[in-house]
């Protein structure tokens, strides 16, 4: 923290810096945990990276719906990165210190990162439904134009959903303390250190919080009735499960990342605990990106195919 003198005759104090409380005390349980968490973030980097290189390399995995697994995928990489280096530097550090700029570019690229997968993830149970819905029309509909529109409208919805949270939670005034309790800038804790008052940042939080979160979760929600809607409309069986099929991995995806989201910012207030909140920020922030392309990999007998193709042109280059 800084002090200033401000009209000559009094002292103002602001923080410059915030002070975490880390996931863990115990220096046993660091230990342990190290190797656990880096190990978690290399493989979030090697499959989510692997994915988008084995659809960039396999024209037939080129579909709209494989773009926008990919694009998840690229969002997964960039929001653990936003978080896990920062977290396993400090792992073993007594003081674990963050800039006030640091903490607020790791609030905004994490942010924008988690709101825009909340868009990506609607934009994919949409093209389940027009591929389910509507077969006659997917190419016409889920256009390469129109896919690269909703992906980057996905990026800059949630870069300016989270540049507006950052702005009015980051020009509040800071007085200290300064002690996050907790491993990454998470804003809850941020905004209660406040010395002035936060209402506008708290209300547009929960207004970007509607419309974001609630509002993809309504859309995808829709979409999966009408999927439903179009399955049982289907004369075959083995179609209708072939429909279904389809539609699983996304379920899957969606049922993890909105249930933990749920899970860390829905909590009765009266039952909170800071523990369960970091270790359900933790499955938030480092397993969901690891598991996402798993789901994707181990589910899909498209990939596993295109995988199968792909090494065998590289063993047939080799040799």
């Amino acid at each position: 923290m800084r002090t200033r003198s401000v009209g000559g005759d009094r002292n103002h104090t602001f923080v410059t810096f915030f002070i975490f409380m880390g996931l863990v005390e115990d220096k046993k349980l660091q230990l342990i945990l190290f190797p656990i968490f880096l190990m978690t973030y290399v493989v979030t980097l090697i499959w989510n990276l692997g994915l988008i290189i084995l659809i960039r390399l396999d024209t037939q995995l080129q579909t709209p719906m494989y773009f926008f697994v990919s694009s998840l995928s690229f969002m997964d990489i960039c929001y653990s990165t936003s978080v896990s280096p920062k977290m396993l530097s400090d792992i073993f550090k007594d003081e674990k210190r963050i800039s006030f700029i640091a903490c607020a570019a790791q609030y905004f690229f994490a942010s924008s990162m988690a709101q825009g997968e909340c868009f990506v993830l609607a934009a994919m149970a949409y093209d389940r439904y027009v591929a389910i819905g509507k077969p006659l029309q997917y190419t016409t509909i889920m256009s390469p134009g129109r896919c690269w529109m909703l992906v980057i409208y996905a990026y800059a919805s949630g870069m300016l959903c989270s540049l507006a949270e950052s702005i009015t939670t980051f020009t509040l005034y800071y007085c200290g303390p300064n002690v996050i309790s907790h491993f990454v800038c998470n804003i809850s804790e941020i905004v209660a250190l406040a010395c002035s008052d936060p209402f506008y940042s708290d209300m547009t939080m929960f207004v970007i919080a509607i419309i974001v979160g609630f509002g993809s979760l309504l859309f995808i929600i829709l979409s999966y009735i009408f999927i439903a809607v179009s399955i049982l409309k289907l004369s075959s069986g083995k179609g209708s499960s072939k429909a279904f099929n389809t539609c699983v991995s996304h379920i899957t995806v969606v049922t993890l990342y909105y249930g933990s989201s749920l899970a860390v910012y829905l909590h009765p207030t009266s039952s909170h605990s800071r523990i369960k909140d970091k270790v359900m920020s933790l499955f938030y922030a480092l397993l969901i990106p690891m598991i996402n392309p798993l789901i994707y990999s181990l589910r899909n007998k498209e990939i596993k195919d295109s995988l199968k193709r792909v090494m065998k042109r590289a063993a047939h280059k080799l040799h």
